[in-house]
């Protein structure tokens, strides 16, 4: 559960605001992994910061191309399984940088 957006397994957020993360909207599948696609929409609500969640078993990868787009925008990201990842976006939220963050709460 994510306090303004409700219940799910799978969630988009962004600075101000977020959504569930449907990964059937772009493709994304355990492997090759999260897509430019999923991280285009936290970029475009103003995320400096990307974190991105592997899943509790770190299932989860990160596509190649996800890695390439950002780092040739020069945005920051972090690739943690899915508690650290939230402890780090919440850390990131608290210290008042405008993160983004796809979380992966299964596998």
């Amino acid at each position: 559960m994510v306090d303004g957006i409700g219940e799910g397994k799978d969630f988009k957020l962004w600075p101000g605001g977020g959504r569930a993360w449907d990964w059937a909207e772009t493709g994304t599948q355990h492997d090759p992994g999260i897509q430019p696609a999923d991280v285009a929409e936290l970029l475009h609500q103003g995320s400096q910061v990307i974190v991105l969640s592997r899943g509790r078993d770190l299932q989860l990868r990160t596509s190649d191309s996800t890695i390439a787009l950002l780092e040739e925008k020069h945005v920051a990201f972090h690739i943690d399984e899915t508690q650290a990842a939230v402890e780090r976006y919440n850390g990131l939220a608290d210290q008042g940088i405008r993160v983004g963050g796809l979380f992966h709460s299964t596998c």
